[in-house]
């Protein structure tokens, strides 16, 4: 009987070795005349555990790890091939780890379990479901079950997935687009990459469900250069669906016709705003557009144009197969489905972590993170990405709410968590916001261009003592200038993490401490 070995092709896990132990899993099993098949999978997201490696039981899998290929022998020796759990690497089944066990696993659902490239194993786990019960619909019913679901952009802006939807539905245009914003440049943020990598067919079946709902006959995935394996995946995927059918002139002989194609970003941050996103996909710099017009109304090459987060449209193909009732029945408040969130930063257990929305942080650094990596208490946690706010201790029992967030003068964002102990210095990183904003920054706009400058100039007059209080006035009506006069996201949000480290943390700023 072949026994079937699970060693995953993750970016993460290939940079911990994952490449060197499945040569060496072939390699012993070879050696010792043990019939085995190694399946490359996604990542299950438990990061200091990778590489992490299952095998396939009566029962289910066993999981072991993190494994090094000095530790292949003897798991051999330890017959971990059967599941045995005798090896100090054993975790046990899988399913039962507590990090994986109390989640809420639906646009992940597959993720870590199957082959990424394996069309069949995609639709034997419910794969392509959801684009099969699109065709049977006319276009009003698949923008209702959008927007009936609650699902909201995952980019970070929360926009409401079926309303953009619907208007560019009913915009009247000969061509239309959908965009896949792949450009994940936040800090702390992989979740966008695990699904390229490791269920690249669900954003596939995602955006061809999205263009049957619009009218849209082409597509790109927009992918930042920084992910060469999560490129390759895509590109091999679609390769695979035009061969079957999903894509092409005829969707599964409907008649409808979707083409799609991977365009890959030049390392700009700039560019995951969706205009500028869209102006670099014309060939031109990334620079932000002024809106109106939406893009919506005029995005790509000026025609009508679905700009979605990875995310969002990899969700797209449950709600379709199960029904907006079923992912609208998970979260609170406006705040719908569930929110894969990345944890990073000096954590113990970083990695990536489904839950309806409605978690607090203070639960996930708990029983997900485990405290910080240092063994030292937790000073900040910056949510959102670069630009989001630094969390003290008194607000980590605030919901992972859009609406509850905003409510603190804080941003979900792209659902990224980046952990900080005590020994971080909150002046240095306000300091750093600020910076990264200037060199990042477009320059389209006064507020962002010359506002960032202007701010690092500033917080270094307030750490060196230079007239504190005159400069922190000066800092704060510099924040609410780049707030409200930036032309996007870029230049308004930088005030959040600035003034939430001024705010809690004023004792960082004080002369000396960013030395």
């Amino acid at each position: 009987m072949t026994i079937t070995i699970f060693v995953p092709r993750d970016s993460t896990a290939i940079a911990l070795g994952a490449d060197d132990v499945a040569a060496a899993i072939a390699k012993e099993a070879s050696r010792r005349v043990i019939d085995i098949r190694v399946v490359r999978n996604g990542s299950r997201g438990l990061f200091w555990l990778e590489p992490l490696v299952e095998v396939q039981t009566a029962t289910g899998r066993v999981a072991y790890g993190p494994v090094g290929a000095d530790d292949v022998t003897a798991l051999f020796d330890a017959n971990f091939q059967y599941g045995n759990c005798g090896h100090p690497r054993s975790l046990g089944p899988t399913e039962e780890i507590p990090y994986l066990k109390k989640q809420e696993r639906l646009t992940f659902a597959r993720v870590g379990i199957i082959d990424p490239l394996s069309l069949s194993d995609y639709e034997v786990h419910g794969g392509y479901r959801g684009l099969r019960k699109a065709l049977t619909l006319d276009t009003d019913a698949i923008v209702q079950a959008a927007i009936d679901s609650g699902l909201r952009g995952r980019g970070g802006a929360a926009f409401p997935t079926g309303i953009k939807w619907k208007t560019v539905r009913d915009a009247q245009a000969l061509q239309k687009y959908v965009v896949c914003n792949a450009d994940e440049g936040d800090s702390g943020t992989f979740a966008d990459r695990m699904i390229m990598e490791g269920d690249p067919f669900v954003l596939i079946e995602g955006m061809t469900i999205a263009a049957i709902a619009v009218g849209a006959s082409k597509g790109y995935i927009y992918v930042r250069s920084e992910y060469p394996h999560a490129i390759a995946t895509l590109n091999a995927a679609i390769a695979a669906a035009y061969k079957r059918g999903f894509l092409g002139t005829s969707v599964l002989g409907s008649g409808i016709a979707f083409d799609l194609e991977v365009r890959k970003g030049a390392g700009a941050y700039i560019c995951g705003e969706e205009t500028a996103l869209l102006e670099s996909l014309e060939g031109k710099r990334g620079v932000v557009r002024a809106k109106p017009p939406l893009p919506a109304l005029a995005g790509l090459f000026g025609k009508p144009t679905v700009v979605n987060n990875v995310l969002s449209l990899a969700t797209v193909p449950l709600i379709l197969d199960k029904g907006a009732a079923y992912y609208r029945d998970f979260g609170m408040g406006r705040s719908r489905g569930t929110l894969p969130i990345q944890l990073a930063g000096n954590i113990k257990r970083g990695g990536l972590i489904e839950k309806a929305f409605g978690i607090t942080l203070s639960d996930i650094l708990s029983d997900y993170g485990g405290g910080s990596a240092s063994g030292r208490p937790i000073k900040a946690v910056q949510v959102g990405g670069p630009l989001g706010a630094y969390l003290p201790s008194s607000q980590w029992h605030t919901p992972l709410d859009y609406e509850a967030f905003a409510a603190i003068g804080a941003v979900l964002g792209h659902g990224g968590i980046v952990v900080h102990d005590d020994s971080a210095n909150m002046a240095k990183l306000a300091r750093y916001a600020m910076h990264f904003c200037a060199v990042e920054s477009c320059g389209k706009c006064t507020p962002c261009r010359i506002g960032s400058t202007r701010g690092v100039e500033v917080i270094d007059r307030i750490i060196a003592n230079k007239d504190r209080a005159g400069q922190t006035a000066i800092l704060r009506d510099l924040c609410d200038t780049m707030l409200h006069g930036s032309l996007c996201a870029m230049g308004g949000m930088t005030p959040y993490p600035v003034l939430s480290a001024l705010d809690n943390f004023p004792q960082d700023f004080r002369q000396g401490r960013s030395r």
